[in-house]
C-alpha cells in the first residue's frame, strides 16, 4: 500500500516545466526591453538638458558683452574714446564690440569657424565658448531717423551708414554625443536674444 501511494503522487511534467520557462523568459525579456527603452530616454533627455544649458550659457556671455558695447565710464582724466562701438563693417556671423572699463578700452570678438565652434577673444587669448554650433547670426536694429527707436531689423548688408542701436543674436547648436539615439532624436536647439545697445543710444 505504501509503495503504491508513492507512485501515484503527481509532479511537474517536462511540458509544464518548458511552459513555465517560456513564460519566465517572456517576462524577463519584457523587463529588459523596458529597461533599455528607459535608458535610451534618459540619455536623450540628459543630452537635451546639456545642449540647452550650454547654449544658454554661451548666449549669456555674448549678451553681457553686447550690453557693454559703447560703454565709457568717463573716469577723470580718461584718454579713451570709443569711436566705433561695433567694429565695421558689420558681419552676419561675426561681431566685434568695443567698450571702456576701468579707463581701458576692451575689444571683444565672437565668431565661428569651419569646426562649428564658437570662439570669444577679449584680448587675453581665444577661448572656446560652444562646440557643434550650427548657426550664429546677427541681425541689426537700425535707427534711420535718429529718434532713438529701432526703425528696421536688417542683415549686415542693409546697415550701411545707419546707426545700430540694437542687435538680435540667434545661436543654434546640437548635442556633442556620438550616440545614434541622441543624434536622431534630439534636434538642434536655437536661442534668440535681442539686446538694446543703451550706451550707444546715449551718444
Amino acid at each position: 500500500m505504501g509503495t503504491q501511494s508513492v507512485f501515484k503522487e503527481k509532479g511537474a511534467t517536462l511540458i509544464e516545466l518548458l511552459v513555465a520557462l517560456v513564460i519566465c523568459g517572456i517576462v524577463i525579456g519584457a523587463i529588459y526591453r523596458l529597461f533599455i527603452v528607459q535608458t535610451r530616454a534618459y540619455t536623450v533627455q540628459d543630452q537635451v538638458v546639456e545642449v540647452q544649458q550650454t547654449v544658454r550659457s554661451a548666449m549669456e556671455i555674448l549678451v553681457r558683452d553686447l550690453r557693454m558695447t559703447g560703454y565709457d565710464d568717463d573716469s577723470v582724466g580718461s584718454t579713451v574714446s570709443i569711436v566705433t562701438p561695433i567694429v565695421t563693417p558689420v558681419q552676419d556671423s561675426d561681431i566685434t564690440v568695443r567698450y571702456e572699463y576701468l579707463n581701458q578700452q576692451r575689444t571683444v570678438r565672437y565668431w565661428t569657424d569651419a569646426t562649428l565652434t564658437l570662439f570669444r577673444d577679449a584680448g587675453t587669448g581665444t577661448e572656446i565658448l560652444l562646440q557643434n554650433v550650427d548657426a550664429l547670426t546677427f541681425t541689426y536694429g537700425v535707427d534711420t531717423d535718429e529718434d532713438g527707436d529701432v526703425d528696421n531689423w536688417v542683415a549686415a548688408a542693409g546697415v550701411g551708414t545707419s546707426k545700430v542701436i540694437a542687435v538680435r543674436v540667434t545661436l543654434t547648436a546640437r548635442p556633442t554625443s556620438d550616440n545614434p539615439d541622441v543624434q536622431t532624436r534630439v534636434s538642434p536647439r536655437t536661442l534668440t536674444s535681442a539686446v538694446t545697445l543703451r550706451n550707444v543710444m546715449m551718444k
